[in-house]
């Protein structure tokens, strides 16, 4: 409602010149009007000769958009007793309806129904409709519609275009139904105009099936008129036809601004950037200046294509044109574009330089913060808009203020903004929703993530990822691909708001893939390569550099590689994963070549330069194969050659790759060059783990102290540090460290190993009983470990960090949970077949030195990936050569 509509209403009622009769209202004269039946013949005033100044003025003044001069010129007409005529309410309801103010346009109707022209004049009735319909009271224009007596064209016209605009997709088909069926009324364009947007609002098989009809029905009837033909572009669009809209467009040429913006705007809205971009080229080779429309259908290409360039040109043309820079939806559109190319500062200013914010403009500037984790600057910015401009946040300012609260250290009540989203209205909100799952999974309680999940209505693509990656985060990655089982199974009956068929896309394989790689399961993860393949989603390069990653963490680096090279786009992640591939499998000379390959082809492609996460994989690979100058030549022209400024990961690397070579003392003086400013954990935890290694009690100890200073509530440094000392045979201190634990509540992360068999993944937890196997695997491990000491294996129980006798140690070790999974593959599996083991810590010495004599004795390879790198045990051997 107008600002000021309160002052006019209390000019304008009640009449006093004019009783008001209760007669017009009564019921028995709507239900005669309702059947069409002879109403009382109202008394209607003939304007004199000197009202029609006034009333001229009054039309005058409101088609030049003078709407409040108009509402003064009526005040005047009215107050001086001047009658308002069959011209002049039209022209007043226009006012009313261009400043929407439903309950100026109200009073106006009392004068309407006082001066008999309700009934009497079409004309009257029809603007009556349009203003409740514009102005949110669809009721009241239902009302009017139905009190018409002889409707004509424009009558139907505003009741269709009423019930759009409140999103009344089937009764306004409805009404165009009843209006095929009058006799002297001809739908006209602006009919199908209204009908084609309903059409496409259905869902996609109900809405394409009307669509057609109405398609049909305009081409039976000669209408070839551009504004048709550009709602019918836009509807096929909308339905997901895209290379309809496109045909269609191709197949008249009257086309107007609106046809080229209508057709970039579709080919944007479904992802198909580069041919919107081809689009625009083509609609400048025209003739056709671009106008704000253009712009915010065309940035959206720019920013998902990264095309920083062609944006900065849009920009600039914008720049030229005050219209087109002051306008907030082009604004919107160039803060999106500068914050989804990471260029968050220029997207602010942007957003400074407009002076009128619409909500989508904040929403745009507070999404962009969030999505590059900017997370104090969008929580401030949402309170600026809130508490200072006085914009309510609607659902999509809440998904983007939901994943910024989870991750701002600041703000410390993480779930008192489920109670706000509660408080406001938006807890059934898809799209909350989602935040809202997504938050709960990174806090680590994905219980909550799950109920949010079961209780949405209607769930969508989004909602189905998002639950996936919560399981993925959380490491409950049996849940999330039974979640994906469930999906698939369910995806002929799963369907989105518009209709289409749920199912897997790209986001949901680069989500899920992860999950089989850390259990392991590569017959999961073919099946998802296989499906990736047959919905032509495999050339996608997350989802391919996903798949990269998979095969190499299942142990199968030459599928991995074979992936990699049929990839026919490649980023920096793609060539990451696969370095660090390389390196965990012990083949750091083929990392290093891969680094190398990977510095010939940055020539050609912007996006392939070295990270930090690159000299991470290279260092890695350089540590697992012992080769310490060539990562140390690296470590030292990182910054120079690459670019890249070494980071505390970087000094952790290189700590590991001094410290596992046995040059301890040499790491620990590394780490006392590190810049002050930097977070050491890293650094000490890899110093810590070489201390274990090559048993060096006196740094260890150093290392510990800072470690327990640094992460106290880290169970991994006590249990480095009482192995330790146990291994050194100081056991009273050993078990000091184990005292303290316990004090502190620190529990250490038991031992687990997985192994998939069928379509199954099988758990097992050191000295486990709780499989159905669980006796016959230790019985087989009892018999099979005779034979193992007839190969010469001898049990190393100093693996064993208890104080107890030998025998006992020995029986400890066969309990180990590789071991039992081993056993599992090759009780369950047949002969020859490989055997791939999943451990969630490092492998230690007797299982290691075990499973390369169990390769001998059974002739089978075994593949076992440890937190740290990958072991293939074959013929008695191991691809670390003993260094891991």
């Amino acid at each position: 409602m107008s600002t000021h509509s309160h002052s006019y209403t209390h000019v304008l009622y009640p009449l006093p010149w004019l009783p008001i009769s209760s007669s017009t209202q009564t019921p028995p004269k709507r239900a005669r009007i309702l059947n069409h039946s002879t109403a009382t013949k109202p008394i209607i005033h003939s304007p004199s000769s000197s009202s029609q100044p006034w009333i001229e003025s009054l039309r005058f003044q409101v088609r030049s958009n003078l709407f409040r001069e108009a509402i003064s010129t009526y005040i005047h007409i009215t107050s001086t007793g001047i009658p308002p005529d069959n011209f002049a309410f039209p022209a007043i309801l226009k006012a009313a309806t261009a400043l929407h103010d439903l309950d100026l346009g109200k009073q106006i109707h009392s004068h309407v129904v006082k001066f008999g022209y309700q009934s009497s004049s079409v004309a009257v009735a029809n603007t009556l409709v349009n203003v409740y319909g514009k102005c949110g009271d669809i009721d009241d224009a239902c009302k009017v519609f139905e009190r018409i007596t002889e409707r004509d064209q424009v009558s139907w016209n505003s009741m269709i275009a009423a019930f759009c605009r409140f999103q009344e997709w089937e009764l306004a088909l409805e009404a165009f139904r009843s209006m095929l069926r009058e006799e002297n009324v001809v739908p006209s364009s602006f009919t199908l105009v209204s009908v084609a947007h309903a059409c496409s609002n259905l869902d996609k098989h109900r809405g394409l099936w009307l669509g057609k009809q109405v398609h049909g029905y305009s081409l039976r009837n000669g209408d070839r008129k551009t504004f048709t033909i550009n709602a019918l572009i836009a509807m096929y669009a909308k339905l997901r036809r895209v290379d309809d809209s496109i045909a269609l467009f191709h197949l008249f040429e009257d086309r107007d601004l609106v046809s080229w913006n209508t057709m970039i705007s579709s080919l944007s809205q479904n992802d198909r950037f580069v041919e919107a971009l081809v689009f625009l080229h083509k609609m400048v080779l025209a003739g056709f200046k671009l106008d704000g429309v253009t712009i915010a259908s065309v940035l959206p290409a720019c920013s998902h294509l990264e095309m920083l360039e062609l944006g900065k040109e849009i920009h600039a043309y914008a720049m030229r044109n005050d219209n087109l820079v002051r306008n907030s939806y082009v604004g919107s559109a160039l803060v999106d574009m500068y914050c989804n190319c990471r260029l968050v500062e220029s997207g602010r200013r942007v957003f400074d330089s407009i002076l009128e914010r619409r909500i989508a403009l904040w929403n745009a500037m507070i999404t962009g913060y969030a999505q590059n984790e900017h997370d104090e600057e969008a929580l401030s910015l949402f309170l600026e808009m809130y508490a200072v401009s006085g914009i309510s946040p609607n659902a999509t300012t809440m998904s983007s203020i939901v994943p910024a609260c989870v991750r701002c250290e600041a703000f410390s009540d993480k779930e008192s903004i489920h109670g706000y989203v509660v408080k406001m209205g938006f807890a059934s909100d898809r799209y909350v929703q989602n935040a809202l799952m997504d938050m709960y999974s990174r806090m680590g309680k994905i219980e909550i993530s799950k109920k949010i999940f079961e209780s949405m209505k209607e769930r969508d693509i989004v909602s189905w990822n998002t639950m996936i990656t919560g399981y993925v985060i959380c490491g409950y990655h049996d849940e999330a691909l039974n979640l994906l089982h469930e999906m698939q199974l369910g995806s002929g009956e799963l369907k989105d708001e518009k209709g289409i068929r749920l199912k897997p896309n790209s986001v949901t394989l680069m989500t899920i893939l992860p999950g089989c790689a850390a259990l392991s399961a590569l017959a999961k993860g073919k099946e998802i390569h296989a499906y990736a393949i047959r919905h032509l989603l495999a050339s996608d390069v997350a989802v391919g550099s996903a798949l990269v990653d998979m095969y190499a963490k299942c142990g199968s680096l030459n599928v991995a590689s074979a992936v990699f090279n049929e990839m026919p786009i490649r980023n920096v992640i793609t060539w990451n994963v696969l370095i660090m591939a390389y390196g965990m499998h012990g083949r750091a000379k083929e990392a290093l070549e891969l680094f190398d390959n990977m510095m010939v082809e940055r020539v050609n492609n912007k996006e392939v330069r070295p990270s930090e996460v690159t000299f991470i994989a290279v260092f890695a690979a350089c540590s697992h194969s012992g080769m310490v100058s060539e990562g140390l030549k690296l470590f030292h022209r990182m910054k120079e050659d690459y670019g890249v400024e070494p980071i505390p990961d970087h000094y952790a690397c290189v700590v590991d790759l001094l410290g596992r070579a046995g040059k301890v003392e040499e790491a620990f003086q590394l780490i006392n060059t590190m810049p002050s400013n930097f977070d050491k954990a890293g650094a000490w935890s890899s110093i810590l783990g070489a201390c274990r290694i090559h048993q060096n009690v006196e740094i260890g100890e150093i290392a510990a102290e800072n470690l327990l200073q640094l992460e106290p509530n880290v169970a991994s440094h006590y249990v480095l540090l009482s192995n330790i000392y146990a291994s050194a045979g100081l056991w009273d201190k050993a078990m000091n460290i184990r005292r303290m634990m316990k004090e502190m509540g620190v529990k250490k992360e038991p031992g687990c190993s997985w192994i998939e068999f069928g379509d199954k993944v099988h758990k097992f937890l050191a000295g486990d009983g709780s499989h159905p196997q669980s006796e016959q695997l230790h019985e087989f491990l009892e018999t099979l470990s005779v034979r193992m000491k007839k190969e010469g294996y001898v049990p190393d129980t100093s693996c064993v960090l208890h104080d107890v006798e030998e025998e006992a140690k020995e029986t400890l070790l066969c309990g180990h949970s590789e071991k039992l999974a081993i056993a599992f593959g090759i009780l369950n599996t047949p002969p020859g077949t490989t055997i791939r083991v999943t451990k969630n810590l490092r492998v230690c010495n007797d299982c290691h030195a075990a499973s390369k004599v169990i390769s001998k004795i059974v002739n089978r390879e075994i593949i076992l990936r440890d937190v740290r790198r990958f072991h293939h045990f074959k013929n008695g051997t191991c691809s670390c050569g003993d260094y891991w």
